[in-house]
């Protein structure tokens, strides 16, 4: 039997965005409180009040902000927090979720920010990008995310087997080197020998990142940088001329599309996330008073396509 060539992450990621000519993606964090409540009731009528019902809310949420952001952007990137919060049902949702969103196209990065050592972190890393053994000497594919967003706290040996899955069917990771959160710098703008610690960690994504670059000249080895420290993102993509830079925090968290033309190089290589400013725009200004709850999908495609432009108009800068 011939064997299957694997394509990289990293070249499926830029002929996506290159496809649907635009960088930004939709972050999948959906807030029980904040679904629509003719979602919520349906969700409910099927399954009463229990958590169950809460779980199904959530994927119906889901399944309609996909079914909408699909045509317009290359990627989704659901928190797993917000699944993992409501048990076993939640994780099923989470599944769900991210089975649908492949089905229509999309490109999944998994925001788990996992890590640990050893045979655990190489079980982390064949949950959501790999396959797991089974009976019988057979194999399951599980999340089966396109990417995963990784913890570098504990060095190269919880970073390893997450390459080695990259190489092996064609997966990526973001590691985190600056983040967004405003007491960030606490621990990542820390001196060590003169050099923020966050520039450490981004050299170490450069050497990770060396051996899984793509056609497009990107590696699958990205790194995520706050949209909140445009200043520090000058330094990383100085380090990191060949990776993707995952940036979220536009939009609620304070990043504007002024604040993202540092992150590119030469209008590639970075992908610009919004969550609770587009899936749930309906409950914000201008689209509270426009729309309401029952034309939310108005409002999340309103949402989304001044994003777009917002950023197209930037980028055009470079």
């Amino acid at each position: 039997m011939k064997q299957q060539t694997v394509i990289s992450f990293a070249d499926r990621l830029f002929q996506a965005i290159e496809q649907k000519k635009t960088p930004c993606i939709v972050g999948l964090d959906p807030r029980f409180s904040n679904i629509p409540s003719q979602i919520r009731e349906a969700a409910r009528a099927e399954y009463g009040p229990t958590i169950e019902g809460i779980a199904r809310a959530l994927f119906l949420f889901n399944q309609a902000i996909i079914d909408l952001v699909a045509p317009l952007v290359p990627a989704v990137k659901p928190q797993i927090a917000f699944y993992e919060m409501y048990g076993p049902a939640g994780m099923k949702a989470y599944l769900d979720t991210v089975r649908y969103a492949r089905s229509r196209g999309l490109l999944v990065i998994a925001d788990v920010k996992r890590n640990d050592i050893g045979s655990t972190v190489a079980a982390y890393s064949q949950a959501y990008l790999g396959t797991v053994p089974g009976w019988d000497n057979s194999k399951y594919t599980l999340f089966d995310a396109d990417a995963v967003t990784v913890n570098p706290y504990l060095g190269s040996d919880g970073i390893k087997p997450f390459l080695d899955d990259c190489a092996t069917y064609g997966k990526g990771i973001f590691i985190l080197v600056k983040t967004s959160n405003p007491s960030s710098s606490e621990f990542q703008n820390l001196l060590v020998h003169d050099t923020p610690l966050y520039i450490h960690v981004a050299r170490k994504c450069r050497d990770w990142g060396d051996a899984l670059i793509g056609k497009c000249g990107f590696s699958a080895v990205g790194a995520v940088v706050g949209a909140t420290y445009p200043d520090e993102a000058v330094r990383v993509r100085q380090e990191l001329p060949q990776a993707f830079l995952l940036v979220p925090g536009f939009g609620a968290q304070g990043g504007t599309a002024q604040d993202i033309l540092p992150f590119f190089r030469d209008g590639r290589g970075a992908l610009i996330n919004n969550s609770r400013g587009i899936i749930h725009a309906y409950t914000q200004a201008p689209y509270k008073d426009t729309y309401g709850e029952q034309y939310f999908e108005k409002a999340v495609v309103e949402a989304l396509e001044l994003m777009i432009t917002q950023v197209r108009t930037v980028l055009a800068q470079t």
